[in-house]
């Protein structure tokens, strides 16, 4: 299957020319004029690369990657830039960038540079893997998928499931959740803990064939696997 890449550049004639060439070589290519344009069409889709000019209008690069990432979306972005200062690669690549390429840049190295992030990013080391049954969780992409199909969980249904996961088999007192997932000590006036484990269990349904969170009368909760 294709790389799809998406192009982010407001320079009309590069533009067209990096479409043209990375089409050339096989990408399937969307490109945007602006930050703004773009940054919907990096939410909707999952690109195996963004390649994302620094000096946008409106949301520039560094508020793009910042964005971008803050929403738990981890495609690898490659950053263009005609300030090639030192200073400017660094609050590039702190903001989330992965590689960061100065123009004038040679088209070689440019593709190049491609290959190698989309390379990188489907070389996935078993520790970034977390799997429970059906039921895997990728660390550094903060995706979880049950059978292949992507769950849709809020940050905190995301980092409750990711403690369930690490801890499967073992009961969880809520005192303990609470304080791992919520980095407070836990109130026994709050129900927030079992709000959480409701919104996950219906999440997971009948997806996880089996591998559910029981509750343990008493204690907490124990995530089982089938």
């Amino acid at each position: 299957m294709a790389s799809r890449v998406l192009l982010v550049e407001d320079d009309r004639n590069l533009r067209g020319f990096l479409r043209k060439a990375l089409r050339e070589e096989g990408y399937v290519v969307d490109v945007a004029a602006t930050g703004d344009e773009g940054f919907p069409m990096a939410e909707a889709s999952a690109y195996d690369c963004i390649v994302l000019d620094r000096m946008l209008p409106g949301l520039d690069g560094l508020s793009f990657v910042r964005e971008l990432r803050r929403k738990g979306l981890y495609s690898p972005v490659l950053m263009l830039t005609a300030r090639g200062e030192p200073g400017e690669r660094v609050r590039g690549l702190e903001s989330g960038a992965d590689d960061y390429l100065p123009k004038p840049f040679d088209l070689a190295e440019l593709l190049a540079r491609i290959q190698a992030l989309i390379r990188r990013a489907r070389m996935v080391p078993a520790e970034q893997l977390l799997t429970v049954g059906p039921i895997c969780v990728d660390r550094v992409k903060r995706r979880v998928t049950v059978h292949g199909r992507v769950l849709d969980l809020t940050p905190r249904e995301y980092e409750l499931l990711v403690f369930m996961a690490e801890h499967r088999g073992r009961t969880l007192s809520r005192s303990r959740i609470a304080e791992s997932v919520w980095h407070y000590q836990f109130d026994s006036e709050t129900n927030v803990v079992d709000v959480y484990i409701n919104y996950l269990r219906k999440k997971l349904g009948v997806l996880a064939d089996g591998t559910e969170i029981v509750t343990v009368r008493g204690v907490g909760y124990r995530l089982e696997e089938a």
